[in-house]
């Protein structure tokens, strides 16, 4: 496994990039993929998200493009939200800096006008969601004949969204004899299905096996009443004076209302969401990087286009629809190796959706009663934290019975619990049940 940048054999440049952008050693999606990448040939890579996958085509998509021609789009990376694209788009510009390479986000919501100059200018690297490259193209503002590499990034996330008819309508735009590298958080057989269209003879990278929370992440579920989810948020910002904190809710409405009670109960919070201007939305995210607020509200749209250091807590407010929703709203924290937390309320009505995900990522998350607080409608049955020497008598087969406390541990069949959880915070509770 390779273990430093210095042993792709990169350029100068790109090695003074990679130290001023921080990076110290390859993460396993990087090291699998840019060798493979600069040697030219086509790859589909799978991995969480948070884990360096914009990096791992950008470094060889520069060095390739660092000979030939200028002033012409030369690669072209799709992807599915304006967030990411403008995030990956600053990435490229940031390091294509260092090797004279320009870049331009071409993304809806805001004025056609500038992106328009830049296209017409010839960047040479164009970062665009599908619908607004396509407004472009009606309008030939954007030549994709010279197109070297095409990057087609969060490739499920894109199917997801509807996007594969404006992908296709976009392939026939480009020249046949073309690098692509895809990547995507989840292998759905759509995606190998539009890879095995698009992609010659491509080199399958799978990083981690089946998706799965990153390594860092501290996972944790709160049984709580509907009604009492706003209470219990603003709560647990106060007493655990939480600041780097990104809360995910089902509806655009709910983000709006959320980051109002919050401000009013704890600290001053934001919301972003697509129904927010693109400006309004770019000015919240700068103001919540910087920490003027220690609180973001997002929507589902925004969940792959958020990235942003430090994150401490990612809040599921609302359980996702899907596993996969799951794994990419927990991936906005412990990115690149970091650690983080993530907590997901769960109402009465919610458990079903709280299982799927279960199962999908293989374990049973411990649930938490935070002390001298009203839960609502749930029953507690208390059980202790578990603890590394419970893991370690279950692997030798043992299980404990009660100890006439009212406590006692899981038998030695029971599905691990993923983390646990500081003793001076909480009070475990599992499993619970329903007051009938």
């Amino acid at each position: 496994m390779t273990t430093s940048f210095n042993d792709f054999a990169l350029i100068p440049a790109l090695t003074e990039a990679v130290a001023d952008m921080g990076y110290t050693r390859p993460t396993p999606i990087q090291a699998e993929s840019i060798p493979i990448a600069l040697a030219g040939r086509d790859l589909i890579g799978c991995a969480s998200t948070g884990t360096g996958k914009t990096a791992a085509f950008l470094l060889p998509i520069l060095q390739r493009l660092n000979t030939g021609p200028r002033n012409i789009c030369r690669a072209l990376i799709l992807s599915p939200t304006r967030e990411l694209a403008m995030q990956i788009d600053e990435q490229a510009l940031a390091i294509g800096y260092h090797v004279g390479l320009t870049a331009v986000s071409v993304v809806g919501g805001v004025d056609m006008r500038p992106q328009e100059r830049a296209l017409r200018a010839g960047a040479e690297i164009v970062v665009a969601t599908p619908g607004r490259l396509l407004d472009h193209m009606r309008f030939d503002y954007v030549d994709l004949k010279s197109v070297e590499v095409l990057v087609l990034d969060e490739a499920d996330r894109m199917l997801d969204m509807g996007f594969l008819p404006d992908i296709r309508r976009i392939l026939r735009a480009l020249p046949e004899e073309r690098q692509t590298l895809m990547f995507s958080a989840t292998m759905a057989p759509e995606i190998r299905e539009l890879a095995n269209d698009i992609l010659n003879d491509p080199v399958p990278i799978l990083i981690g096996g089946p998706q799965r929370p990153a390594s860092g992440i501290v996972q944790s579920v709160y049984p709580v009443a509907q009604g009492r989810k706003t209470a219990l948020l603003t709560t647990l910002i106060q007493r655990q004076q939480w600041r780097s904190v990104l809360v995910f809710v089902k509806r655009k409405v709910d983000a709006d209302r959320l980051a109002r009670a919050v401000t009013r109960g704890a600290v001053p919070a934001t919301s972003i969401h697509s129904d927010r201007r693109q400006e309004d939305r770019i000015a919240a995210l700068e103001a919540f990087r910087r920490g003027e607020y220690p609180v973001m509200i997002a929507t589902d749209v925004a969940a792959r286009g958020i990235d942003v250091e430090g994150i401490s807590h990612v809040v599921n407010f609302d359980v996702p629809f899907s596993p996969d929703d799951y794994i990419h709203r927990g991936g906005r924290t412990a990115r690149a190796g970091a650690v983080g937390e993530v907590l997901t309320f769960v109402a009465p009505e919610e458990e079903d959706e709280l299982l799927s995900i279960e199962k999908a990522i293989g374990a049973t998350l411990p649930r938490i009663i935070l002390p001298n607080f009203d839960h609502g409608v749930y029953e507690h049955v208390p059980r202790p934290v578990q603890t590394d020497d419970d893991r370690r008598g279950r692997r030798g087969g043992r299980s404990r019975r009660s100890s006439g406390n009212g406590r006692s541990s899981r038998s030695a069949d029971a599905a691990p619990a993923t983390a646990t959880v500081p003793l001076s915070l909480i009070h475990i509770s599992e499993p619970t049940r329903l007051r009938r």
